[in-house]
């Protein structure tokens, strides 16, 4: 066998076991994020100084994401808004504007513009909080720095993520409502029955529980993957800087089959 045909040959050996890799990460990742949520859940998890910690990282959490992104999300209505009814206005298509604006950016944009927000700010902190205390702690043994990380660090940032996401849709939602209505009716309120009946019929039973479920689906999605991509023990020459971004892409990847099934049980 020559030398071409083994480097030929190299590139498909060596996708294999990165195949293989990303797989059982997905795994692992999955398997801790539902070890979270049960821990969540438990009422042994609640002692009087894990209520505490818990209380300060939500707090501290929404004072950190509620400011900017109710900006962002206030410029971003807006310029939508003026789009929509602009372009409905020049086609003859007024009467569909507030429609499809209250659809675009309530039920599709905003949630996962959230969702990604909350990522960035508070997972980001997360990572270099864990990498901190493992540092600090070299000769500890592995399971009383885990359960360390876990309790002082996890958890609170779990809870204070989950809350932060559905925090942030639900403000977006409801002042892109509002500006929506501004943009098309102006200060005045005579366009309210005809607005509440709009949005009562984009937000039939259907579109609900799924913008509900989704918004759901993303707050434990964005609190639970980068934990575990944190507490993950990097391979064999693996810096952890290298195993946090693989928990960033993985992340992205769920939040995208989120979207896409929402879209999918909405439109099929």
């Amino acid at each position: 066998m020559n030398e071409s045909s083994l480097a030929s040959r190299s590139p498909q050996g060596a996708g294999t076991p990165r195949l293989f890799g990303g797989l059982t990460g997905a795994w692992r990742s999955l398997r801790f994020s539902a070890l979270l949520l049960v821990m969540v859940a438990s009422p042994a998890t609640y002692s009087t100084e894990n209520r505490r910690r818990l209380a300060t990282q939500i707090c501290l959490t929404c004072n950190q994401t509620v400011p900017a992104f109710t900006l962002l999300s206030a410029l971003l209505s807006l310029v939508l808004v003026h789009i929509v009814v602009v372009t409905a206005q020049s086609y003859g298509l007024s009467q569909f504007a507030l429609g499809t604006v209250v659809r675009v950016l309530v039920v599709e944009l905003l949630p996962l513009s959230a969702a990604l927000f909350v990522a960035l700010r508070a997972g980001a902190a997360m990572n270099a909080e864990i990498t901190a205390l493992r540092r600090t702690q070299p000769g500890a043994p592995r399971r009383v720095i885990e359960s360390t990380l876990i309790h002082r660090i996890v958890l609170p940032r779990v809870a204070g993520s989950a809350v932060a996401v559905v925090l942030l849709a639900a403000i977006s939602g409801g002042l892109a409502l509002l500006l929506a209505y501004l943009g098309v009716y102006g200060f005045t309120p005579w366009g309210i029955a005809n607005f509440t009946r709009t949005v009562g019929q984009v937000f039939e039973p259907t579109v609900l529980m799924a913008l509900g479920l989704k918004t759901l689906l993303f707050a434990i999605a964005v609190a639970t993957i980068p934990a575990s991509a944190g507490l993950e023990k990097p391979r064999r020459g693996q810096e952890e800087s290298v195993a946090v971004l693989q928990g960033t892409v993985r992340l992205f990847a769920v939040l995208i089959v989120i979207e896409i099934l929402s879209l999918t049980a909405e439109f099929f």
